[in-house]
């Protein structure tokens, strides 16, 4: 298992190489052709990871009123996208970046790529700077990440199932220890996953020293563990549009939204995940990096973020669907992370948790 643990690193190393090296050679590729089929204006351009989505008209409107065009470039999900951010630091062809989260924002942080950027612009006719309900984060060279959205990671659970067995609903990290849950949880790979990550997070902080003596506690209840959130959610979980045989998953605050009512959050299991938009120190357009910050912040963006992105918009006073507002509120009081502790700490808990996991397995 360790050899192929070791040739899997080695190979995804290799991938890494190889699509920092595609990616650069593709976004050099659309700046030069975005520069000649439109001379007449500057071109910014983005990294992001592969869920970001705005529709025609945002876009069209953040070009006519920054005068810049927008160049955006995904090369996988958020932890795809930091890696090749940070590998590609030095390069000026990218001069924003937009879903950096407070999991990952030290290792922004420690690598000093990142310019400042502001929260308090107007943009366009919005009449009004905007008003947040997450802090800036501030790097310790003097740079920021603005918050654009948020999404808690949570326990989701199967109302029906809970209802229908007579079986008390989980309300607690500690709940899914209990005899009655076992072998009905089914959690992420905090390796392979940004959800898992978040829940490792999460229960470090809560645990304290301890949190790795629940993860075993929460394995020796037959909790599984998948590789992903699409695998966890969408074949395993019992209200997941599959026929899965777990009723309670870890997904997001928000899911309850598109599901109608028919799951729950349990809310003192939420580990906050805010994204970020900031501006790359070596950008070659700073002026087009803030200002596409400030476009997200704009109303018409943050009211698109529900349903275009999955997330809660960070921006006072802009409405959430109905659903949203029904099924899926944001928790009063998650569970407080801290980036800087993650980033100090990512490796080495990974570390303990996969040595953990693969003596569990045999």
């Amino acid at each position: 298992m360790n050899n192929n643990q070791v040739r899997g690193a080695a190979v995804v190393a290799a991938a890494a190489v190889a699509l920092s090296a595609l990616a650069a050679c593709s976004i050099a590729d659309q700046k030069q052709s975005s520069a000649s089929n439109d001379a007449s204006q500057g071109t910014v351009t983005v990294i992001t990871h592969d869920s970001f989505s705005l529709s025609d008209d945002a876009i069209a409107e953040f070009e006519k009123v920054s005068g810049y065009k927008l160049q955006t470039t995904a090369p996988g999900d958020a932890g795809t996208m930091t890696k090749q951010l940070l590998l590609t630091a030095d390069s000026s062809d990218i001069d924003a970046v937009y879903g950096i989260d407070n999991l990952s924002a030290g290792e922004l942080s420690a690598a000093g790529i990142l310019g400042r950027a502001v929260s308090d612009q107007v943009w366009g006719d919005d009449g009004d700077a905007p008003v947040l309900t997450e802090d800036v984060y501030a790097t310790k060279d003097g740079g920021t990440l603005i918050p654009i959205d948020r999404g808690d990671v949570c326990m989701n659970i199967d109302n029906a199932w809970f209802d229908d067995t007579g079986t008390a609903k989980p309300e607690t990290f500690d709940d899914l220890l209990k005899t009655e849950l076992k072998g009905k949880t089914v959690v992420t790979n905090p390796a392979s996953s940004s959800p898992g990550l978040a829940m490792l997070a999460g229960t470090q902080a809560l645990y304290g020293d301890s949190w790795l003596d629940y993860w075993k506690s929460l394995l020796d209840n037959d909790a599984k563990v998948d590789a992903g959130w699409s695998d966890a959610y969408e074949v395993d979980f019992s209200a997941g549009g599959g026929e899965g045989a777990y009723p309670i998953v870890l997904s997001y605050a928000s899911s309850p939204a598109f599901s109608g009512g028919a799951t729950s959050s349990v809310d003192a299991t939420c580990v906050p995940q805010i994204e970020y938009a900031g501006v790359l120190k070596n950008s070659s357009n700073p002026e087009g990096a803030q200002a596409f910050v400030d476009f997200m912040l704009s109303k018409k963006v943050q009211a698109e973020i529900p349903n275009s992105m999955y997330m809660y918009p960070v921006r006072e006073g802009v409405e959430v669907p109905s659903e949203w507002a029904q099924y899926a509120k944001l928790p009063a009081a998650p569970i407080g992370v801290d980036a800087d502790v993650i980033n100090q700490n990512r490796d080495s808990w990974l570390k303990e948790w996969q040595a953990m996991f693969e003596s569990h397995e045999k």
